[in-house]
């Protein structure tokens, strides 16, 4: 089994700022996925996905569950909603809102319990507003988001220069 680190240091610094100038691609069978990073707001939970997604760690995994008119969520290398990266990332939360296309990490009752798992919303979700890490926000292919259903696969996950 691979093992996975979390960014810190100097490694941390340098992603989250190379982040500001990135976007990610989830490619599926039904179309292509591409947010945008909000790393002044989460540089941790930017970095980690970065390095998580240019290590293939994404690739194949599926979207366990689907709440139609609430969120997509997938990352989770058990395919159940219990898996994770082998590490666990501190909570950054801030002001911005959870609106339609909006991506951020899940994480279990403890709000420092993040690792690789991420939601997407398929509307407007302010309840979990400064409760969640926002993270990104999706920039194309929101008609994608809008038909995943529950195990549909993340075929690739990449990291490309933005526009």
């Amino acid at each position: 089994m691979t093992t996975y680190e979390k960014p810190s240091g100097d490694e941390l610094r340098a992603l989250a700022s190379e982040s500001k100038t990135l976007r990610a691609r989830i490619h599926t069978a039904k179309g292509d996925i591409v947010f945008a990073f909000y790393p002044d707001e989460a540089p941790q939970h930017c970095a980690a996905f970065v390095k998580l997604a240019r290590a293939g760690f994404y690739d194949g995994l599926t979207f366990h569950r689907v709440e139609k008119g609430f969120v997509i969520q997938g990352g989770d290398p058990s395919g159940n909603g219990t898996g994770g990266p082998g590490y666990q990332i501190d909570a950054e939360f801030s002001n911005l809102p959870h609106i339609k296309g909006t991506v951020a990490m899940a994480r279990s009752s403890n709000p420092n319990s993040a690792g690789s798992q991420f939601y997407i919303c398929l509307d407007d979700a302010s309840f979990l507003n400064k409760q969640y890490t926002v993270f990104g926000q999706t920039v194309e292919g929101q008609d994608v988001v809008d038909k995943i259903s529950k195990d549909d696969v993340m075929e690739t996950v990449t990291i490309e220069a933005a526009g």
